[in-house]
Formats: C-alpha cells, sequence, structure tokens
C-alpha cells in the first residue's frame, strides 16, 4: 500500500542544493495546497461540529489522540480551550502515544502500541456522549487504529483525521477527514503539510464547537479567561465595543463581573450582578439570546 505523504515529491528533489530563500519558497510553494486540500473536507468538518457541540451540550467531552507530531497538535489544541473559551480543562483532552515524555522526545514503539492506546483510552473513559478523535498523517499505526475501534465499542462519536485514502481506521470512524496534501517537500516528513492540514482542522473543530456552545459573541471570545493584563486589556476592549462604553465605564463592570459576558449583560439591560447572572443561566450563557 502506497501512502501519499511518503512518496518521491518531484518538485523538491534537488532541494538539497538551494539556498536558503529557495528552499523557502519551494517548501511555500508546497505549503499552499493545503488549504485546498482541507476545503474539500469542509462538509465532513462541518458535520464533527455539529455532531460534538450535540455531545457537548449535553454532558459530553472531547479528546483527541495521536502519535508524534499528530498527537502534540491534539495536545496544543486541547490546552488552548480554557483559557481561550472559559471551558473546563477536562472539556476538551489531549493524549499522545507514550505519555508526557513523548511531548518533547520520541518514545520508541508507542505508536504502535496496543497497550497504550487501552491505557489512554482508559484513562479518558468515553461513554457515549463523548467524541475521540484521532489524528494521523497516514491513518495506520495500531494505536490510533485500537483507540477508534474501543472508543466505537464504548459507544463515543469517533472521528478520524489524516492525509492517507486508504487508512486503516478509516473502518472505526463515524467520520472520516482526509485532506489529501500530496507528498511532502521533504520525502515522509509528514510534520509539514500532513501535520498542518491537521492543525488547521483541529482549529476548525474545536472553535466551531465552542461557538455553537455559545462562547463566542459575533466573533468575540466572550468567555476568555482573564488570567493576565493582556487578557485584562482584551476584555475591556471586548465589553468597550460590544456594549459601546468608554473604558472607564468597561473597567467598572468588569471588577464585579470578572467575565465579559456578564459585563456586558448588567450593562446592556441596566440590572445586578445577580440579575445578569440569571439571564445568562436562563439562556444556556448565550450572550446573543439574552441583548440581541
Amino acid at each position: 500500500m502506497s501512502i501519499v505523504t511518503e512518496k518521491i515529491n518531484q518538485n523538491t528533489v534537488d532541494i538539497d542544493l538551494l539556498n536558503g530563500a529557495e528552499i523557502a519558497r519551494l517548501i511555500n510553494e508546497e505549503d499552499k495546497k493545503i488549504s485546498s486540500a482541507v476545503e474539500t473536507e469542509i462538509p465532513a468538518i462541518g458535520a464533527v461540529i455539529e455532531k460534538s457541540a450535540q455531545r457537548l451540550a449535553q454532558g459530553g467531552r472531547m479528546a483527541y489522540f495521536g502519535s508524534g507530531t499528530s498527537g502534540r497538535i491534539g495536545i496544543l489544541d486541547a490546552s488552548e480551550m480554557a483559557s481561550t473559551f472559559g471551558v473546563d480543562e477536562n472539556l476538551v483532552q489531549g493524549f499522545i502515544s507514550g505519555g508526557q515524555k513523548a511531548i518533547r522526545f520520541a518514545v520508541e514503539g508507542a505508536e504502535d502500541s496496543v497497550d497504550c492506546a487501552r491505557a489512554d483510552l482508559n484513562a479518558f473513559m468515553p461513554t457515549a456522549k463523548d467524541v475521540v478523535i484521532v489524528l494521523s498523517a497516514s491513518g495506520n499505526p495500531l494505536y490510533g487504529v485500537e483507540i477508534l475501534k474501543q472508543a466505537r465499542q464504548r459507544g463515543a462519536l469517533t472521528v478520524a483525521i489524516c492525509s492517507n485514502p486508504e487508512a486503516k481506521f478509516k473502518q472505526y470512524a463515524d467520520i472520516f477527514i482526509c485532506a489529501l496534501v500530496g507528498a511532502e517537500a521533504i520525502v515522509g516528513s509528514s510534520r509539514m503539510k500532513a501535520g498542518t492540514a491537521q492543525k488547521m482542522i483541529v482549529n476548525m473543530i474545536s472553535t466551531g464547537v465552542m461557538i455553537k456552545l455559545g462562547k463566542v459573541y459575533h466573533n468575540y471570545m466572550v468567555d476568555l479567561q482573564i488570567s493576565n493584563q493582556k487578557l485584562q486589556q482584551r476584555a475591556v476592549r471586548f465589553v468597550c465595543e460590544i456594549c459601546g462604553v468608554d473604558t472607564n465605564t468597561a473597567e467598572k463592570y468588569l471588577a464585579q463581573a470578572k467575565n465579559v459576558k456578564t459585563a456586558c449583560v448588567m450593562i446592556k439591560k441596566n440590572c445586578s450582578l445577580i440579575e445578569a447572572q440569571h439571564l445568562l443561566e436562563q439562556n444556556g450563557g448565550v450572550l446573543r439570546r439574552v441583548i440581541g
């Protein structure tokens, strides 16, 4: 079986003879193909967003699993959900074959370990409410195959993301996403185009799910955690722009509310903190339902 990302790229066969700018230009030409490859998978990506949001709205969770670059991409996306959208840190999780050490170093044999897969899946403990997403350039390592197989048996929504239409884990995926990015600029270096495609896709999925869960108003991330000076300034700006008030007013309400959504409701509805919190609770935390 021929894996697309392992084929020789005829456009870059003499890349080792080029200067720095020429190398960068060739890689950039290959990278331009990624967006188009991802675009063809938008219907499937959209289905993942819709189905995942439905499950998370009913108390479910989502987890990424992968090996090497793919595992690191999943962990990166999962780790940014709490601060960006104010969700519980366990709502979206990331697992890499080989455990914490594998985030920084290669762990020999981990991607082919069924035992690693079962241990990581048991750590997540998926149920029929949950979503399990496996990332892999080829879709062939035993780790990913076993994760999807076991997760499906437990009733979870299973999603496979890869760049190989003949991926072994395809048969266990409820939704199969295959971004055909073609041969890598460097033969077999799937951290490049295949990895970038995965990063784009998981960004779409997690962001789309959070939008559907009411974590975004217009295109403001109104559930951000105000944990540092930069985010405090951002929150003030959001309240100013959403409510049409000055900085002092925004700061005053944020000091009481501690978050953007509640401050906006207090201003727009001219109500107390408790009343604002109640209105948001009545409307599932969706700001648009409260202030229009």
